[in-house]
């Protein structure tokens, strides 16, 4: 059976091939070449890719996506959809799951709503809870930079505090949605936020996410 993320591996996969390599993206400078080298390089260079989360190894990490960058366009896609080799720990379907299921996600928004003309993606129910499950246990951590207290609703009235402080504000939206916005896409999250405006205008322009 798929998993979650192995679909939406593919799906990006896709959706890097038919946006082509210099197509812009939702990540801060970079085209969709430079996206594809990141998602390669997080699986299949551990020796760099911990300047992800090191400072002090983040330039090695940004020689080596350079490397990569610099391959064919095409070599990429296929590295992104045949995934990590054997050796590395995302080949294990449930580390591959629960570490790659948001972050692919996420990142075929960042293609798909870079385009002008991107169309909202309906997602089916079970993979909607699988995002909610995983905003709900890492709110806290997506959360920590508000300059606000911050509350993450769906339309059901299932919550998670993502950040507690006053004033709250209160961000509804669907499962999908709302990881768009807790990863620091609040500009094409389609949310309502309910709470003072300034606090509202405060968290919108927050850097959110990990």
């Amino acid at each position: 059976m798929s998993t979650h993320a192995k679909r939406e591996r593919l799906l990006l996969a896709d959706l890097l091939e038919s946006a082509g390599p210099e197509a812009p993206t939702l990540c801060e400078n970079w085209s969709a070449r430079d996206l594809a080298a990141h998602v390669v390089v997080r699986e299949r260079r551990a020796d760099a890719a911990g300047g992800l989360l090191v400072k002090p190894l983040a330039a090695r990490l940004e020689r080596v996506q350079a490397e990569f960058a610099a391959k064919p366009y095409e070599e990429l896609i296929q590295l992104i959809r045949t995934g990590p080799p054997r050796m590395s720990p995302f080949a294990l379907k449930q580390i591959d799951e629960a570490s790659n299921t948001v972050e692919f996600y996420v990142h075929a928004e960042d293609v798909r709503r870079a385009q002008p003309d991107w169309a909202a993606r309906e997602l089916d129910p079970v993979f909607a809870d699988a995002l909610w499950s995983r905003i709900e246990r890492m709110a806290r951590v997506l959360g920590r930079k508000s300059p606000v207290g911050l509350v993450l609703r769906r339309p059901d009235g299932r919550t998670a505090v993502a950040h507690r402080g006053t004033p709250v504000v209160t961000v509804v939206g669907e499962p999908g949605e709302l990881t768009m916005f807790a990863f620091g896409r609040q500009e094409v999250a389609d949310v309502q936020l309910d709470g003072d405006k300034e606090a509202v205008d405060l968290v919108t322009a927050a850097k959110l996410g990990v």
